[in-house]
């Protein structure tokens, strides 16, 4: 599994990645949707696996001594890489901002704060337990997979803002500058990391069952 992440990083990479993960900057801007942030590496997930597609990558990893299985895990490996990276990155952007511009209120959503990092790892598990099993059904077609997990990824993030500002519990505990309520926005996170490793596992169990059942010479 090393040398199959090793492959993944070194011959799928898309070169806009690097770009995307930087989009985690977007969090300094004034009284903007954060949430929108995290969507940037799902796109740059699509472009490693329509690219890969396009380089007929599947194929040659088939021809290496690995399962299909392992191929599934090394391609979902590589993407949580990718989401828990932007993840940091955002954490450090948000202590950036609470240093150089205090704690100002989000007017556009939720604060940049510790509960946004559980906002991110939401939107992830989300994308992940739609996009992979629907992609690995047939790996030819992205297009269809990625709009839908596109579509329930942006319906979150609405909701989301929405929440801001008619949920108590959120509007009052979640949507407020660091360090206020850090017990409860650690414990959000928290369940948050976990949904995401139950909905990235169930992800992964799922493609690997359609994958396997896939006919790639038809």
């Amino acid at each position: 599994m090393r040398k199959l992440l090793k492959k993944e990083f070194a011959l799928c990479m898309h070169p806009a990645v690097p770009l995307f993960l930087a989009l985690s900057t977007m969090l300094l801007i004034p009284n903007y949707p954060y949430a929108v942030s995290f969507f940037y590496i799902t796109l740059g997930i699509f472009f490693i696996c329509m690219s890969g597609r396009e380089n007929h990558d599947i194929s040659f990893t088939m021809t290496l001594p690995v399962s299909r299985r392992e191929i599934v895990a090394g391609r979902i490996l590589l993407c949580c890489c990718l989401e828990i990276a932007q993840l940091l990155l955002c954490g450090v952007m948000i202590l950036v901002k609470k240093t150089l511009m205090g704690g100002a209120p989000n007017e556009a959503g939720m604060d940049a704060n510790l509960a946004l990092l559980g906002d991110g790892f939401l939107v992830f598990a989300l994308f992940n337990l739609i996009f992979f099993p629907a992609w690995y059904k047939d790996v030819r077609k992205i297009g269809a997979p990625f709009l839908l997990a596109c579509a329930a990824v942006f319906f979150y993030i609405i909701l989301g803002i929405v929440s801001t500002y008619a949920l108590p519990f959120v509007r009052d505990i979640l949507d407020t500058p660091d360090p206020a309520h850090l017990p409860a926005k650690a414990a959000f996170a928290g369940g948050c990391l976990a949904v995401y490793a139950l909905f990235t596992f169930l992800a992964f169990r799922l493609s690997c069952k359609r994958f396997e059942r896939q006919d790639l010479q038809a």
